[in-house]
């Protein structure tokens, strides 16, 4: 079995049902909505309220405050951790980069496009690209 980091956004829909069917399949899974040093993950307006609107000065300060400083060393921990990574979409930034690291360190990165949308060529860096849970776990 698998110890699967799952990059995704906060955003998406199909995050828990991924979560929940790798698991169900057997699988070791990071989650981090739910990280294992407690908590419920990590989002900037836990530093700030006004963090959508930061200027670039004040975005740069944040990296540095407490709390980013840990769920970064926990999200780093569980990247070095996994062997494999299922980058779910809809996402944005964090978890691309979180897949690009995986992909430059020659783990095994799956994309599991559940909504098709554009074809995107640098998937090529990837193992796989899926569209359905049935095919994701296939892929593992």
């Amino acid at each position: 079995m698998a110890r699967i980091y799952v990059a995704s956004s906060w955003r998406n829909q199909y995050f828990p049902e991924v979560v929940s069917a790798l698991r169900e399949a057997g699988h070791e899974v990071y989650d981090f909505r739910n990280p294992p040093h407690g908590g419920n993950g990590f989002k900037w307006t836990q530093i700030d309220e006004n963090a959508p609107n930061w200027t670039f000065a004040e975005y740069s300060a944040g990296l540095h405050h407490p709390k980013a400083e840990r769920q970064f060393k926990a999200d780093m921990e569980a990247l070095e951790w996994a062997d494999t990574c299922v980058l779910v979409l809809p996402c944005g930034r964090s978890a691309h980069t979180e897949a690009g690291w995986m992909a430059g360190a020659g783990r095994r990165v799956i994309a599991y496009i559940p909504e098709m949308v554009e074809p995107e060529l640098m998937y090529k860096l990837f193992d796989s690209v899926v569209g359905t849970l049935e095919d994701l776990i296939k892929a593992l």
